[in-house]
């Protein structure tokens, strides 16, 4: 059976995260926190970050700025980065 939380980003109950998915406390808050599908959505967001603006997840500042951009994205503290004329990929239909 699998758990429920009360996710921050949804405002709403939702399926909770199978594991930690970050280190340290962050981690806990997130696990504690944030349900499956804002998880799934912010690594979309942070996906299309990495590639539109080149970063690299091995530079330091790079995931300083990537764990900024998370915790505004998930906890709803702040406005979160966008890129310039970036345009989402259309859903095809069957």
């Amino acid at each position: 059976m699998s758990r429920t939380v009360f996710c921050d980003h949804a405002q709403a109950q939702a399926e909770g995260l199978d594991f930690v998915p970050w280190p340290g406390e962050l981690g806990q808050r997130i696990f504690n926190h944030i349900g499956k599908p804002a998880w799934q959505a912010w690594l979309a967001h942070q996906t299309m970050l990495i590639n539109e603006n080149r970063l690299s997840p091995r530079d330091p500042k790079h995931r300083a700025y990537l764990q900024e951009q998370m915790i505004k994205y998930l906890f709803n503290e702040g406005s979160v980065d966008a890129v310039a004329g970036y345009q989402a990929p259309q859903q095809t239909q069957d």
